[in-house]
């Protein structure tokens, strides 16, 4: 009885050290791992393009340019969809980040298809303010193949970032690289490595 004790307090011993072990690694790995920014596409305009300004109608029946010159603004252009539940899951991060960064940034919601489905989804989250544009041409004129893709401008109307989102760290991912002048997170943290 006493041996047993003893051969199951040994065990536990051993076993507390190897989570500790086991602890110390994982806290290691979390260190070493990059933040992860947008994915960048094949797209038809690169980090630093001046697209040419579109006019576009936007749902409520006015009009709306993307891109272009904005003075002292910059301009977040996110396509998505009413039938994809990843941008779903994103517009509340979207009307987030419209409010948080009013000061700069203008956000439109973009799209292609019907009206309504898209109106829905805009009451549906809290998205009245922001400007939804129904345009096949825009997602185009972008190289927007899948959803959800967002579309950094600076004032400028050159994009500063771009790329598919998919998280809110992949959303903030534009607006750091655009801070920082680099294409993506990505860049910026291969060009920190190529220094060191």
């Amino acid at each position: 009885m006493l041996t047993s004790q003893i051969l199951l307090w040994i065990a536990v011993i051993v076993l507390g050290v190897l989570v500790a072990a086991l602890a110390r690694q994982v806290g290691i790995l979390h260190e070493r791992i990059a933040p992860a920014g947008a994915l960048t596409l094949h797209q038809n305009v690169s980090i630093g393009d001046t697209p040419p300004p579109l006019t576009l109608v936007t749902d409520a029946g006015g009009t709306l340019v993307v891109g272009g010159e904005r003075g002292e603004r910059s301009q977040l252009v996110f396509f998505a969809s009413p039938d994809c539940p990843m941008c779903k899951s994103l517009l509340p991060v979207l009307r987030s980040a419209s409010r948080a960064e009013a000061d700069w940034l203008d956000v439109v919601l973009a799209g292609d298809g019907k009206p309504e489905p898209y109106r829905k989804l805009a009451r549906d989250h809290g998205l009245e303010g922001v400007p939804l544009v129904l345009s096949e041409v825009l997602g185009r004129a972008f190289g927007v193949s899948k959803l959800p893709y967002a579309v950094l401008m600076d004032e400028q109307g050159r994009v500063a970032s771009l790329g598919l989102i998919n998280s809110r760290e992949h959303l903030e991912s534009l607006f750091e690289a655009k801070e920082r002048g680099v294409a993506s997170i990505q860049d910026f943290l291969a060009r920190r490595q190529q220094e060191a």
